[in-house]
């Protein structure tokens, strides 16, 4: 019996859970995944450490027009409850440690990390429900079928898991020659990562799946 089926493209996403752009590239990465590529993700770190963001009126200016705009690329929802709750929270610390640990432990449990992620995104970009919060991170968990004690055992050991993705997603950029997040590289059937451009199509998955094809052919 003939097994050598040709194995799935892939397309390596270098992303951070707290990165307005990544929401903005969601639908591609989507768009991708449904066409048959394998979405691996890498997450970059980029609010952790001594780059954690205490929310004021400094970070809300900073990040409402990118938001505005990410809005109006792509559709991608932002609701009231993140504009006037979440962005006005001055008791929230925003760290992307924790949302970066959560995707670990679903990917470890066999979860599927790319909904995951997209599913934290809709939570904290439309229902304001911070993506640094430990709570919300579990019950997304569980909302997604991940066994919640099984979920909360391996997010208690993965510390350092998560610095280890870290480092190896920062020197993955480095590699590539990647500027910020989201970063997309697609992977030749000989294992070359090639990078991409994929910013020009926020909006517009079908013709970035195009442009996928072409850079395959």
């Amino acid at each position: 019996m003939n097994t050598t089926e040709n194995p799935p493209d892939v397309l390596h996403a270098i992303i951070d859970p707290l990165c307005g752009w990544c929401y903005a590239a969601a639908p591609l990465f989507d768009a991708a995944a449904a066409a048959g590529f394998t979405i691996k993700l890498h997450a970059g770190g980029m609010l952790t450490g001594p780059r954690r963001k205490q929310i004021d009126n400094q970070w809300r200016d900073y990040v409402m027009p990118h938001d505005q705009r990410i809005a109006a690329l792509t559709g991608q929802a932002f609701g009231e409850n993140y504009y006037e709750g979440l962005l006005r929270d001055t008791s929230i610390l925003l760290d992307s440690a924790p949302p970066i640990r959560a995707l670990l432990a679903v990917a470890a449990l066999g979860g599927d990390d790319l909904a995951y992620l997209h599913a934290l995104q809709l939570g904290h970009y439309r229902d304001g429900k911070c993506a640094s919060d430990e709570n919300n991170l579990h019950l997304l968990a569980e909302k997604l079928g991940i066994d919640s004690a099984a979920f909360a055992r391996e997010y208690a050991t993965n510390e350092e898991a998560l610095y280890q993705h870290i480092v190896a997603s920062r020197a993955l950029m480095n590699q590539l020659g990647a500027q910020g997040f989201p970063s997309v590289a697609l992977e030749t059937s000989e294992g070359h990562l090639k990078l991409i451009n994929h910013s020009r199509f926020y909006g517009q998955p079908s013709k970035w799946l195009e442009y996928l094809k072409e850079q395959l052919s």
